[in-house]
């Protein structure tokens, strides 16, 4: 009698715990699909940024080539239907020299001594 109730209890923990997302482990299956996704949002990010497909290749090496080619292709497909413009990324300020204007005194401002 003691070994079916443990069977029973066991059984029903297992068939509650089967279902439940709570655990967090994904199956290989939904691991593919949430990476098919990211690539073709990262396709379709670099498209509307006005990338180059290769540029979009070489920036992000992780993500799968026809999963980032199709999300590109996409957005390609719905910016000209819909004639969406592009909207290029600015390029970062680059710290240039002679634009940086003075730099500070190594000394911490203050005036030298003359005695």
């Amino acid at each position: 009698m003691r070994h079916t109730a443990l069977t029973a209890c066991l059984l029903g923990t297992a068939s509650l715990l089967a279902g439940c997302d709570a655990l967090g482990v994904e199956s290989a299956s939904q691991v593919a699909a949430k990476k098919e996704a990211e690539g073709k949002a990262i396709g379709s990010a670099c498209r509307h940024a006005v990338r180059s497909i290769e540029d979009c290749f070489g920036g992000y090496p992780r993500a799968g080539k026809a999963a980032v080619f199709a999300g590109w292709k996409e957005m390609d497909e719905y910016m000209r239907e819909n004639a969406i413009v592009g909207m290029p990324a600015e390029p970062a300020p680059a710290e240039d020299a002679s634009t940086a204007g003075p730099k500070a005194p190594a000394d911490g401002g203050k005036p030298a001594r003359t005695s």
